[in-house]
Formats: structure tokens, C-alpha cells, sequence
């Protein structure tokens, strides 16, 4: 009798037959209509430190030249053309931000739709190289199962024909199953 005689190796198959995955960002910024780019450029800006720092010099500046009048006084205290600039400012770029701000919703819910696919495909590769690794298993315990019973068969034969060899082999693999055991039981003592 062969060792592997009976032994199924035909291991599982899988095809990797799932689409290729899509960088989001370069689907959204495809998809982006001329109004959505405006949004996310004057959003960009407005919410940048460069736009607050100068505006915040701007407005230093305006205040200065009104408190002390240096120049002409164009907008004495309580500042009224200062507060509708303000205001005209804070009323035009509002929508723009909120249409930045939707864009990228639209686009956080790409991202978690191709989070959830990437998931899945992994899930299903995670199962099948599980299947794949327990028939490995049930393959190698074959094998280990074979080379037992071949192993006493062997001694059966060696007793039949010396008997004496056949006890000094057996007590010689019993003495290396004993070390085999000694060690391993000591390397998990040491591990835990």
C-alpha cells in the first residue's frame, strides 16, 4: 500500500472573480460638475489659514483707520458698513460650504459602499483560504494516520523476524516520544 494511496489532493479552487477595487476619490472627482468644483475651491479657500490671516489683517487695518482717524472716517463706531460686509461675506460663501459640505457626504457614502464591498471580498478570500487549510489538515492527519499504521506494521515484522531488534526499536521510539513530550510540554510551560 502507497502512503498516499486514497489521499484526495485535489485541494478547493476559488476564483477571484469580484471587480477590481475603486479608488472613491478618483470616481467622485470625475463625477464633479464645474458648480461642484467652484463649491470646493471657494470652500477650500474660506476655510484656509491664508484667508483668515489676511482676512483677520483687513479688518485690523479697517478698524485702526477708523478708531483713529489717520484718514477720512468711511465707517465711524459702531461700524455699520464693516458689519454688512461682513455679513454680505458670511451670506455668499455660506451655500458654497454647504455645497462643498454635501459633495463630500456624497462622497463619504462611496467610501463606506466600497469599505463594505472591499469587506466582503475579504470575508469570502478569508473563508476560502480557511476551507483551503482544513483540507490541509484533514490531509496531513491522513498521512500522520499512514505513517502510524505503516510504522507498526513494520515493527510487527521486524518482531516476527528478530524479536529482540524489534524491542530495542520500540523502546528506543518510545524513549524519543518521551523527549519529543518533555520538550514540547516545556516550551509551552515557558511560552505561558
Amino acid at each position: 500500500m502507497h502512503i498516499f494511496e486514497g489521499i484526495r489532493f485535489n485541494f478547493p479552487t476559488y476564483k477571484h472573480d469580484h471587480p477590481p477595487v475603486l479608488d472613491v476619490n478618483e470616481v467622485a472627482d470625475d463625477r464633479m460638475t464645474f458648480g461642484q468644483k467652484v463649491a470646493d475651491q471657494v470652500a477650500s479657500t474660506v476655510g484656509s489659514w491664508p484667508f483668515i490671516i489676511t482676512q483677520s489683517i483687513i479688518l485690523a487695518i479697517w478698524l485702526i483707520l477708523n478708531i483713529t482717524g489717520l484718514v477720512f472716517r468711511w465707517d465711524p463706531y459702531p461700524f455699520i458698513l464693516l458689519n454688512v460686509a461682513l455679513s454680505f461675506q458670511a451670506a455668499y460663501a455660506a451655500p458654497f460650504v454647504m455645497m462643498s459640505q454635501n459633495r463630500q457626504s456624497v462622497k463619504d457614502r462611496l467610501m463606506a459602499e466600497s469599505d463594505y464591498h472591499c469587506n466582503v471580498k475579504g470575508e469570502v478570500e478569508v473563508r476560502n483560504i480557511m476551507d483551503h487549510l482544513d483540507h490541509q489538515d484533514t490531509i496531513i492527519l491522513q498521512i500522520i494516520q499512514r505513517l502510524e499504521a505503516q510504522h507498526l506494521e513494520v515493527l510487527h515484522r521486524i518482531g516476527q523476524l528478530d524479536p529482540e531488534l524489534a524491542k530495542k526499536l520500540g523502546a528506543d521510539i518510545q524513549q524519543v516520544s518521551e523527549e519529543i513530550d518533555e520538550d514540547s510540554g516545556s516550551s509551552v510551560s515557558g511560552n505561558s
